[in-house]
């Protein structure tokens, strides 16, 4: 593939204003290109200009060539396009709950790929599903294919992503942060599957990613874009050793630091949880009687202190977002909920309502959690309006500037819709509307899992100074240990919805006890070393 001075205007900026700039690279069969850069770079828009997926007629492209073989694709008839698209060149989206079709079993929807450019049935196609979810590592895939997208985890979502992309071998695999949902030890298999299946099948591979460290270990070249340009190009281990433009050099330069100190705990608890238990019950025939339960979370205990960080770790589908909604009643549970000294495990619907802005939650991916249909200011503004805490428009307004100013947002950006931001940009704003609520409580699902390394370590000091501020208590769930690193005092490890270690962060950092904690710590930070060498 050669791409050749691409440019992307938005019908709604001005022309000065390109959100893909001159761009130009080419990959050649069996090469691997990376292309990274802070979010809102252009990233994304020029991975979706190859396939012609931009939102035509409100993007143009004033210049450019994308030739894929002998084929032009800028302005290619539709025809051509459906033959291409899932069949020579796949792509693996960003955000998968909202990429996977919710109507449609994960069975249909890996078939559907196949049925249409192979032409097999379901029945015909089984063998090779099973075969193709088994290949990305997702667990009891038999029993998966008659789950539905919200059935399953993020990164499990993900996983049937990279499945469905694979399915037609093809020639040109685009992955747009394919990892940013899986745990580091799945994030290892699935890079190792992907360079496996590459040698294999000879393929061009363009990943799209803000974490360098997968940049080091699979890519061949690197460009690094910055406000639609490519501001450097290089094969990777030149970048790596030698990075010439200044932006490159700040990239390299943002990992996150350790936390040093234990926060002290003072007082009572802000938060205690006893023996909670979370199971969904698994009904088979006509009756749909209960047959056995999926154990989801097994006699959790913690508890958590004003001005101090839990953070909770494990892989995929081990039970931390089914424990984060149980803690704030958003799922049925057992066990004791105690907040500030009340009983949620007690409450009613109606008695939980007035302490909903004490308790906030950022969800893992922002794109379903903002509705499409509200401007971001109307989306910020939701909370403040419904909790009564401005004392007129004027007021209310400036609490929505203020809050997209402290996550590093234009406040001009509040009159545009959520679908206009990048996934980034999407995950502050999700930022922006739990801090202007200002809760004591905050749990945080992921919440840099779409930014990358530069803006993840200010949205790590946005939290963190906002918890000196107000001492904030987070409940931080991540499978980016650096990250959980930087914030946690305390530390839960779960596996298949049981606690395997917990205890103070640093020690079991320093000195973890169980296997499956060194697990996860070595598939981390021996990325990070390999990235360093």
């Amino acid at each position: 593939m050669q791409v050749s001075d691409l440019s992307v205007l938005f019908t709604h900026t001005s022309p000065e204003n390109l959100a893909v700039d001159r761009v130009s690279f080419t990959l050649d069969r069996g090469q691997t290109l990376a292309i990274v850069g802070e979010s809102g770079s252009g990233k994304s828009v020029t991975a979706l200009s190859i396939l012609q997926l931009l939102p035509y007629p409100l993007a143009t492209h004033p210049q450019g060539q994308i030739r894929f073989y002998d084929t032009e694709l800028l302005g290619a008839s539709l025809a051509v396009l459906k033959s291409i698209r899932g069949n020579k060149i796949s792509m693996i989206f960003q955000e998968p709950m909202t990429s996977l079709n919710p109507l449609h079993t994960i069975e249909q929807q890996v078939g559907e790929v196949l049925a249409l450019h192979r032409g097999t049935s379901l029945a015909e196609a089984r063998p090779r599903i099973l075969e193709l979810l088994t290949q990305v590592g997702l667990a009891q895939a038999e029993q998966r294919l008659q789950a539905y997208p919200h059935q399953l985890s993020g990164g499990q979502r993900q996983r049937v992503m990279i499945a469905m992309a694979l399915a037609n071998e093809p020639d040109l695999l685009i992955a747009d942060e394919p990892t940013t949902a899986l745990d580091v030890t799945i994030q290892a298999q699935i890079l190792q599957l992907l360079k496996e299946l590459q040698q294999k099948m000879n393929m061009g591979l363009l990943i799209i990613t803000h974490d360098l460290n997968i940049v080091r270990r699979i890519a061949d070249h690197v460009c690094v874009m910055q406000q639609g340009k490519i501001v450097e190009s290089a094969p990777v281990k030149q970048l790596f050793n030698a990075p010439q433009h200044v932006y490159t050099k700040q990239l390299l330069n943002a990992e996150p630091n350790p936390k040093l100190k234990t926060t002290p705990a003072q007082g009572e608890p802000l938060l205690k949880v006893e023996q909670l238990k979370v199971w969904f019950p698994i009904k088979q025939g006509l009756l749909k009687r209960t047959v056995d339960y999926i154990r989801a979370v097994e006699q959790v205990s913690f508890q958590l202190h004003a001005g101090q960080t839990l953070g909770i770790v494990g892989e995929s589908g081990s039970g931390k977002t089914t424990l984060a909604l149980a803690i704030l009643r958003l799922i049925r549970s057992e066990g004791s909920i105690i907040f500030q000294n009340r009983l949620l495990h007690k409450m009613q619907r109606a008695q939980l309502r007035p302490l909903r802005r004490e308790m906030q939650i950022v969800f893992q991916d922002p794109f379903s959690s903002l509705s499409p249909r509200l401007s971001i200011g109307q989306i910020i503004g939701e909370g403040i309006t419904l909790h009564r805490l401005a004392r007129n428009k004027a007021e209310k307004e400036q609490q929505i500037i203020q809050a997209l100013i402290e996550v590093g947002l234009d406040p001009e950006t509040r009159h545009r819709y959520p679908h206009e931001f990048s996934g980034g940009q999407r995950q502050r704003i999700a930022i922006a509307r739990v801090m202007a609520l200002k809760p004591k409580l905050i749990i945080l699902d992921e919440p840099t899992s779409a930014l990358d390394r530069s803006v993840q370590k200010q949205v790590i000091e946005l939290l963190q100074s906002f918890q000196q501020k107000y001492q904030l208590a987070y409940i931080f769930i991540s499978h980016d240990l650096a990250v959980i690193r930087a914030l946690s005092d305390q530390l839960i490890v779960m596996q298949n919805g049981q606690v395997v270690e917990q205890g103070e962060a640093q020690i079991l950092f320093n000195h973890p006890q169980e296997n499956y904690t060194k697990a996860l710590l070595s598939a981390a930070f021996d990325l990070s070393v390999n990235a360093g060498e």
